[in-house]
This record gives C-alpha cells, structure tokens and sequence, in this order.
C-alpha cells in the first residue's frame, strides 16, 4: 500500500516496481502481491489525510519516508511496527534491530501488538489506596457502579464511610 499525496511518486514508484519486480528471485511471489486486494495506491490530499488513512488501515509493517518522518510516526497510533526514514527498511526490523517480525497482520494493529517479552508475562495489578483517595473517587465509583447496574459494587465503597453521601 502507497499513501501519498503526490502522483510524481507514484508514477516514479510504479516505475521503479517494474524494474525491480522482473529482476528479483520470486517474481512471481511478488507480483501475486502486489496485485491483491490488500494492496494499491491511496492518494490523498495532503500528509494528514494520509495519516488517517495508515491509522485505518494498521498495517503490520509501516515505513514513513517524507520529510519530518520522525513527527509524523509519533502520531501514528496504528501499525505492527513503523520504520522511520530511509535508512530504516522493513527487514532491518525484521532481522537486526529488534523489533519482532511476528506483528498483527489484516489490521489487527487497531488492537494488538507485535509479539514481544510482554506476550509471555503474566501480570498482577496490586491495587492498594488510602482512605483519603478513595474518598476522593467514591463518588465515580459509585456512579459509574449505578450505570452499570451494580448496585452492590457502590455499596461496596459507600460501607466504607458511614454516613456520608459518596
């Protein structure tokens, strides 16, 4: 997938795929792929559009070549793994650099993340307040509790301090 705002990249990326394509081990391969659904060529107005467009799409694999590439990946909120600028390629993540290659494809980067030493932990939340900061935040508690119809949860915190309205 090319997002961009211009129709000379295009036009120069278009080319430079045809010269590259027929010259690689698996023409064929990447043909088929490059011909599929899942990609194209997404021209849009400007940077920002683009940005909401890659933020939609998730890909696994986003490389950012523009100027200020590095601003720009910081507010990409939705890909696998973003390569900044030119001199960081696809497969220097995939085998050097130390992101992992196991990364959420068909834009599942909307809600996971790449596999990493995370993946194998198992977390504990310890959750320890005082009476003052649960007073403080009795009152959302309570409310929030009502909304969901739990009723025995606010009362769970309202036990807590007798006589006072949370």
């Amino acid at each position: 997938m090319l997002v961009t705002p211009s129709v000379a990249l295009v036009e120069a990326v278009e080319r430079e795929l045809a010269r590259q394509v027929s010259a690689t081990k698996h023409t064929e391969r990447v043909t088929t792929a490059l011909t599929g659904e899942q990609s194209g060529v997404v021209l849009v107005d400007d940077l920002e559009a683009g940005l909401r467009v890659v933020d939609a799409y998730a890909a696994e694999h986003l490389e950012i070549q523009t100027a200020d590439a590095r601003e720009w990946a910081l507010r990409v909120r939705n890909a696998g793994a973003i390569f900044v600028g030119a001199w960081s390629p696809v497969s220097l993540g995939d085998y050097c650099a130390g992101s992992n290659h196991v990364l959420p494809t068909g834009g599942c980067a909307r809600h996971s993340s790449g596999l990493s030493v995370q993946s194998f932990l198992r977390g504990v939340h310890l959750i320890e307040y005082t009476e003052a900061a649960l007073r403080d935040v009795a009152p959302h508690v309570v409310t929030l509790a009502t909304v969901e119809d739990l009723p025995a949860h606010g009362q769970a915190v309202q036990a807590r301090f007798p006589g006072a309205s949370a």
